[in-house]
C-alpha cells in the first residue's frame, strides 16, 4: 500500500498540488478537528465509490491510518483503484507534527 507521511501532505497543500483528500472517519470525529477533504465514513465507502477521483492521486485518512489502510485495501481489491494513498499516522501525526493547534482525541 502507497503512503504519504503527513509532511509530504503539507507539502502537497502548500504546492497547490492537484489531489483528492479524502477522510473516512465518523461525522462526530471531523467535529472535534478536520484537515478538510470530503467527510464520506469508512462504512459509507461502497455506496459513495463514484466519489473518489479516478483520474489524480487520492489521499485517504482517518483518526490514526488503521480505517483508511482497511478501506484502500479493499478498494484497490475489489474495484481496483491505483491512484489511492494512506495518510500514515492519520489526523493524530498531522496533529502532533503539522497544526499542534488541532484537538487530539
Amino acid at each position: 500500500m502507497k503512503e504519504v507521511s503527513v509532511q509530504e501532505l503539507k507539502s502537497m497543500i502548500d504546492n497547490l498540488e492537484d489531489f483528492q483528500l479524502i477522510d473516512v472517519r465518523e461525522p462526530h470525529e471531523a467535529e472535534i478537528c478536520t484537515i478538510g477533504g470530503l467527510l464520506i465514513p469508512m462504512s459509507e465507502i461502497p455506496a459513495n465509490l463514484e466519489k473518489i477521483a479516478a483520474d489524480k492521486k487520492v489521499v485517504i485518512h482517518c483518526r490514526s491510518g488503521a480505517r483508511s489502510a482497511n478501506i484502500i485495501q479493499w478498494l484497490e481489491e475489489n474495484h481496483h483503484k491505483e491512484n489511492l494513498y494512506n495518510l500514515k499516522g492519520g489526523i493524530l501525526a498531522w496533529a502532533r507534527e503539522i497544526d499542534t493547534s488541532l484537538t487530539q482525541y
